[in-house]
């Protein structure tokens, strides 16, 4: 096991909209919240973290790419552009870094076009329809995933 480690948080478009769009299905947490989440359950698996956001789908695919630079793992809520972008889905497999996909609604209990990722084939797990909760749980997989933390069966 390590001591530590970094992760990038990765999140696609609309994300800076969270808390007022369609709070009837994301919930009324917005994004600088669940940012605030992800540091303190970071600060407490001894994880250092970078949170981004971006509704360019260009922007994400430089923040994947430079990504073994820094990062250890990364996690990623692509939004919309997972049923969409075979290019993020490519640069995520370049990395071969571990991924986590992470969804704030249940995509597989909405309109059929969202049942499909492109980034699913490039991760190791999918947090989807637990809320801003789900990036707790990404980040404490990916500790596991990493290394800095081992889970007891």
């Amino acid at each position: 096991m390590t001591s530590s480690a970094n992760i990038i948080i990765i999140n696609g478009p609309n994300l800076n909209m969270l808390g007022m769009r369609e709070p009837e299905i994301y919930g009324s947490v917005t994004l600088g919240d669940i940012e605030e989440q992800c540091h303190s359950v970071a600060h407490d698996l001894n994880l250092h973290i970078d949170f981004f956001q971006s509704n360019l789908e260009g922007d994400l695919i430089n923040w994947v790419q430079q990504a073994p630079e820094t990062y250890d793992g990364v996690i990623i809520n692509p939004a919309g552009y997972g049923a969409t972008s075979i290019a993020l889905l490519d640069a995520l497999l370049m990395t071969k870094l571990p991924v986590i996909e992470v969804h704030v609604s249940n995509i597989y209990r909405r309109e059929s076009f969202r049942h499909h990722s492109y980034v699913s084939l490039a991760s190791q797990g999918i947090i989807c329809g637990l809320g801003a909760q789900g990036y707790s749980l990404a980040l404490r997989a990916m500790a596991e995933i990493i290394g800095v933390i081992k889970v007891e069966e």
